[in-house]
């Protein structure tokens, strides 16, 4: 179900940047709002994410937001180092409760039918509340961003369900998306509506 008016105006562009790697993601390990830094290599994830953003925005200037976890602030610094990343609250991860810290085989271990993007988590937010981040955020690029190139970095489920809710998919959709840490979504506005047209593209 589409999420917008018929009269809405949509970005022209939309790349969803996922941080680069921590020691949590590294690991496996759900990192909701435990605010790592970077590693080594999630810095040079983000640097070398700069050169495949510069191409993609072809010189349009674009609106760039941020999760205002460091993470992602730290990606936003180093792949797009000449634009201000507006932080957002509604790009912040999942926040996974009872779940914080843990992988997917400890926690399949505590609960085999465990769906995040159905259930949410134990102690934390459900998908409800997740999906209204999402839908908030595209509301507020629907308002500034009519025409524009928008840059948008995020974290890895929470990237996966604003990609499903841009798209007007189901938020179980997102299940079937996986993006790797310094990697780009690429969404267009075609023709009244927007449609993916990169996924988990990475410089090189």
């Amino acid at each position: 179900m589409s999420l917008r008016a018929p009269d809405s105006q949509l970005p022209a562009l939309i790349l969803l940047l996922r941080h680069g790697a921590t020691e949590w993601s590294l690991a496996g390990r759900h990192t909701g709002r435990t605010d790592l830094p970077l590693t080594a290599l999630g810095e040079r994830q983000a640097s070398e994410a700069a050169t495949l953003v510069t191409n993609l925005l072809a010189g349009a200037q674009p609106l760039v937001f941020t999760s205002p976890l460091e993470r992602a602030v730290r990606t936003a610094e180093l792949a797009l180092p000449d634009h201000y990343a507006e932080p957002m609250s509604s790009l912040t991860e999942y926040d996974y409760g009872d779940y914080e810290g843990l992988t997917s085989r400890e926690i399949l271990a505590r609960d085999p039918n465990w769906d995040l993007f159905e259930d949410g988590c134990p102690g934390g937010e459900k998908i409800q509340q997740v999906t209204a981040r999402c839908d908030a955020f595209i509301a507020k690029m629907e308002r500034v961003a009519a025409g524009r190139v928008v840059v948008a970095v995020t974290h890895g489920h929470l990237s996966r369900l604003l990609t499903a809710r841009l798209l007007g998919l189901s938020p179980g959709t997102a299940a079937s998306l996986w993006n790797d840490t310094g990697s780009v979504g690429v969404i267009n506005e075609h023709r009244g509506r927007l449609v993916l047209v990169g996924w988990n593209r990475v410089a090189g």
